[in-house]
């Protein structure tokens, strides 16, 4: 992770090396915690952040479910998001807003912790690779299953939940492979460790819904928005692990991965990025830079104009 100058700590930008928080907070220890990944992208009008509002939305959701009371409302964490931006100079970032119960009392209980709200912005490139969205990847169907509705609150971008992926995708790198993907108890598809699944059989397009357990991604409605409007049908319904092997097509979604196809499953072959999958990866990444007017109400540009690196 590259440093910048600043970063954004419960209501005033503090410098990145200062940005700390105490051993005993309890999101430490247990896990209580909400996040998001967010993308700005340095476009012909500027920096731009890709569904700002919306992320930022989900964060006060996650919350919600987790009964944290968040001491910022969307507004003002819109407001310091783009003060960020700003004050990194840095044109195209990821940006990571948490939100976490901090120190006060050690109990499982979160009850008498104040609420810590940081939000984070670094340089961060494409996150599988670049190779992964001109080539496809390999994933493998992971040994842990997704963590359940009644066990934990999947809708809800919470940190805790995060373990469950992070045990999938060290398992699938271990094995050789570049993600991993994740069934339910019942054995249908979820989604990856970070990403929601798509894929392409007979020209339609299919993806779990959300009885699966999975996160209600952004990414994930942005590109099933964006395939009905280029004429595509999207269905959403259960499927099983054989739905992979045998689509014509398969790839990922999310923040992060942006639109990544994928070659391989389970060592099943399924080819190179099919045309479907690359008409919607253009579209969305079109979309994200400024070159697009179709969708560029879901841009939501910086207020101020970062400053450029010397090259």
């Amino acid at each position: 992770m590259q440093e910048l100058e600043k970063i954004w700590m419960n209501g005033e930008l503090v410098d990145w090396a200062d940005a700390k928080i105490h051993v005993g907070s309890h999101g430490l220890h247990y896990g209580s915690g909400v996040f998001e990944g967010i993308r700005a992208y340095e476009t012909p009008k500027g920096s731009a952040v890709f569904r700002l509002t919306e992320h930022l939305q989900r964060l006060q959701n996650s919350a919600q479910v987790l009964n944290m009371a968040l001491p910022h409302t969307v507004e003002e964490l819109r407001s310091a998001t783009m003060q960020l931006i700003g004050a990194n100079g840095v044109a195209e970032c990821y940006i990571r807003p948490i939100a976490f119960f901090g120190f006060g009392e050690l109990g499982v209980a979160s009850a008498g912790n104040p609420v810590d709200v940081v939000i984070m912005s670094w340089p961060w490139g494409t996150y599988l690779g670049a190779d992964a969205l001109k080539n496809g990847i390999r994933a493998k169907i992971s040994s842990w299953t997704r963590v359940g509705p009644n066990v934990i609150p999947h809708v809800a971008k919470a940190t805790g939940i995060y373990l469950n992926s992070m045990l999938a995708v060290m398992e699938a790198n271990r094995a050789g492979y570049d993600e991993a993907i994740l069934l339910t108890d019942d054995g249908f598809i979820a989604d990856g460790s970070g990403e929601n699944v798509f894929i392409v059989k007979d020209g339609t397009i299919y993806t779990p819904d959300l009885s699966a357990s999975i996160l209600r991604g952004i990414t994930r409605d942005t590109i099933i928005q964006i395939a009905q409007d280029l004429g595509h049908s999207v269905v959403e319904k259960q499927l099983i692990r054989t739905d992979l092997y045998l689509a014509d097509e398969v790839f990922m979604t999310g923040t992060a991965a942006e639109v990544t196809p994928l070659r391989e499953v389970d060592d099943q072959l399924i080819g190179p990025p099919g045309p479907v999958t690359l008409a919607l990866q253009k579209a969305y990444l079109d979309t994200v830079r400024g070159g697009s007017e179709r969708w560029s109400h879901w841009l939501e540009y910086a207020s101020t104009e970062p400053a450029r690196a010397e090259a």
